[in-house]
Protein backbone atom coordinates (compact mmCIF):
# COMPACT_ATOMS: atom_id res chain seq x y z
CA UNK A 1 0.00 0.00 0.00
CA UNK A 2 2.81 2.42 0.86
CA UNK A 3 4.42 1.87 -2.53
CA UNK A 4 1.13 2.70 -4.26
CA UNK A 5 0.80 5.90 -2.22
CA UNK A 6 4.35 6.92 -3.13
CA UNK A 7 3.72 6.28 -6.83
CA UNK A 8 0.46 8.23 -6.66
CA UNK A 9 2.17 11.14 -4.89
CA UNK A 10 4.95 11.22 -7.50
CA UNK A 11 2.38 11.12 -10.31
CA UNK A 12 0.45 14.04 -8.80
CA UNK A 13 3.57 16.10 -8.12
CA UNK A 14 4.97 15.53 -11.60
CA UNK A 15 2.10 17.57 -13.05
CA UNK A 16 2.20 20.25 -10.36
CA UNK A 17 5.18 22.24 -11.51
CA UNK A 18 7.57 20.71 -8.99
CA UNK A 19 9.98 19.92 -11.81
CA UNK A 20 9.74 23.43 -13.32
CA UNK A 21 12.15 24.66 -10.63
CA UNK A 22 14.64 22.00 -11.67
CA UNK A 23 14.24 23.04 -15.31
CA UNK A 24 14.77 26.70 -14.40
CA UNK A 25 17.88 25.80 -12.39
CA UNK A 26 19.23 23.79 -15.33
CA UNK A 27 18.62 26.70 -17.72
CA UNK A 28 20.09 29.20 -15.23
CA UNK A 29 23.27 27.11 -15.05
CA UNK A 30 23.43 26.95 -18.85
CA UNK A 31 23.26 30.74 -19.11
CA UNK A 32 25.93 31.52 -16.51
CA UNK A 33 29.10 32.82 -18.12
CA UNK A 34 30.51 35.37 -20.53
CA UNK A 35 29.67 35.48 -24.23
CA UNK A 36 30.94 37.22 -27.34
CA UNK A 37 28.59 38.42 -30.06
CA UNK A 38 28.89 36.33 -33.22
CA UNK A 39 26.12 37.98 -35.25
CA UNK A 40 23.32 40.49 -34.91
CA UNK A 41 20.65 40.79 -37.60
CA UNK A 42 17.63 43.06 -37.62
CA UNK A 43 14.48 42.48 -39.64
CA UNK A 44 12.77 45.72 -40.71
CA UNK A 45 8.97 45.84 -40.99
CA UNK A 46 9.26 46.35 -44.77
CA UNK A 47 11.10 43.01 -45.03
CA UNK A 48 14.62 41.81 -45.56
CA UNK A 49 17.51 41.20 -43.23
CA UNK A 50 20.10 43.75 -42.09
CA UNK A 51 23.49 42.65 -40.74
CA UNK A 52 24.13 45.14 -37.95
CA UNK A 53 27.87 44.30 -38.04
CA UNK A 54 28.23 44.56 -34.27
CA UNK A 55 30.72 43.33 -31.71
CA UNK A 56 29.70 42.79 -28.12
CA UNK A 57 29.77 40.99 -24.81
CA UNK A 58 27.05 39.46 -22.66
CA UNK A 59 27.38 38.15 -19.11
CA UNK A 60 25.13 36.22 -16.75
CA UNK A 61 26.19 35.44 -13.19
CA UNK A 62 25.08 32.92 -10.57
CA UNK A 63 23.08 35.61 -8.72
CA UNK A 64 20.64 36.30 -11.61
CA UNK A 65 22.41 39.42 -12.82
CA UNK A 66 23.24 40.25 -16.42
CA UNK A 67 25.04 42.88 -18.48
CA UNK A 68 25.07 43.33 -22.24
CA UNK A 69 27.21 45.60 -24.41
CA UNK A 70 27.33 45.97 -28.16
CA UNK A 71 28.52 48.46 -30.74
CA UNK A 72 28.98 48.77 -34.49
CA UNK A 73 32.39 47.47 -35.57
CA UNK A 74 33.11 50.71 -37.41
CA UNK A 75 32.28 53.02 -34.47
CA UNK A 76 35.93 53.86 -33.68
CA UNK A 77 36.54 54.79 -37.33
CA UNK A 78 33.39 56.91 -37.46
CA UNK A 79 34.43 58.68 -34.25
CA UNK A 80 37.92 59.30 -35.64
CA UNK A 81 36.42 61.00 -38.70
CA UNK A 82 34.11 63.26 -36.70
CA UNK A 83 34.71 66.30 -34.54
CA UNK A 84 31.50 65.49 -32.62
CA UNK A 85 31.00 62.91 -29.91
CA UNK A 86 30.09 59.68 -31.70
CA UNK A 87 28.04 57.03 -29.95
CA UNK A 88 26.12 53.95 -30.98
CA UNK A 89 25.12 50.52 -29.83
CA UNK A 90 23.58 49.19 -26.66
CA UNK A 91 24.70 48.90 -23.06
CA UNK A 92 22.53 47.81 -20.16
CA UNK A 93 22.47 45.71 -17.02
CA UNK A 94 19.95 44.31 -14.60
CA UNK A 95 18.53 41.14 -13.16
CA UNK A 96 17.24 38.08 -15.00
CA UNK A 97 14.26 35.74 -14.83
CA UNK A 98 13.19 32.85 -17.04
CA UNK A 99 9.99 31.37 -18.40
CA UNK A 100 11.29 27.92 -19.26
CA UNK A 101 8.04 26.71 -20.82
CA UNK A 102 7.99 29.63 -23.29
CA UNK A 103 11.82 29.60 -23.66
CA UNK A 104 12.03 33.26 -22.64
CA UNK A 105 14.70 35.08 -20.67
CA UNK A 106 13.70 38.48 -19.28
CA UNK A 107 16.32 41.15 -18.65
CA UNK A 108 14.88 43.46 -15.97
CA UNK A 109 16.79 46.64 -16.85
CA UNK A 110 18.33 48.57 -13.94
CA UNK A 111 20.67 50.80 -15.98
CA UNK A 112 21.00 51.74 -19.63
CA UNK A 113 23.13 54.76 -20.56
CA UNK A 114 22.54 54.31 -24.31
CA UNK A 115 18.74 53.86 -24.11
CA UNK A 116 17.57 55.47 -20.85
CA UNK A 117 13.90 54.68 -21.55
CA UNK A 118 14.74 50.98 -20.99
CA UNK A 119 15.47 51.61 -17.29
CA UNK A 120 12.76 50.04 -15.17
CA UNK A 121 11.48 47.98 -18.09
CA UNK A 122 11.93 44.44 -19.31
CA UNK A 123 13.85 43.32 -22.38
CA UNK A 124 12.24 40.02 -23.34
CA UNK A 125 14.35 37.60 -25.37
CA UNK A 126 13.33 34.21 -26.76
CA UNK A 127 16.27 31.85 -26.29
CA UNK A 128 17.64 28.68 -27.81
CA UNK A 129 20.91 26.84 -27.34
CA UNK A 130 21.82 25.60 -30.83
CA UNK A 131 25.04 24.75 -32.64
CA UNK A 132 27.15 25.81 -29.65
CA UNK A 133 25.52 29.26 -29.53
CA UNK A 134 23.07 31.08 -27.30
CA UNK A 135 20.52 32.47 -29.75
CA UNK A 136 18.42 35.38 -28.51
CA UNK A 137 15.47 36.53 -30.59
CA UNK A 138 13.67 39.86 -30.19
CA UNK A 139 9.99 40.10 -31.14
CA UNK A 140 7.65 43.07 -31.38
CA UNK A 141 4.29 43.09 -29.50
CA UNK A 142 2.64 41.40 -32.49
CA UNK A 143 5.13 38.51 -32.32
CA UNK A 144 7.11 39.47 -35.45
CA UNK A 145 10.86 38.78 -35.16
CA UNK A 146 12.70 42.10 -35.24
CA UNK A 147 16.20 40.88 -34.37
CA UNK A 148 18.42 37.91 -33.67
CA UNK A 149 21.64 37.92 -31.69
CA UNK A 150 23.92 34.88 -31.63
CA UNK A 151 26.37 34.60 -28.75
CA UNK A 152 29.31 32.19 -28.28
CA UNK A 153 30.25 31.31 -24.71
CA UNK A 154 33.81 32.24 -23.82
CA UNK A 155 36.04 29.67 -22.12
Amino acid sequence: MTRRMLCLALFILSGSGLYAADDTDTIRQKFIGDYELVSYFSYPAQGGEVDMNYIGRLSYDAFDNMAGLGMPRDLPERAENSSERTIGGFAYWGTVSWDVEKRIVVHHVKGSPMVPRWVGGDNVRHYAFEDGLLKLTVKDPQGRITGTLNWRKLP
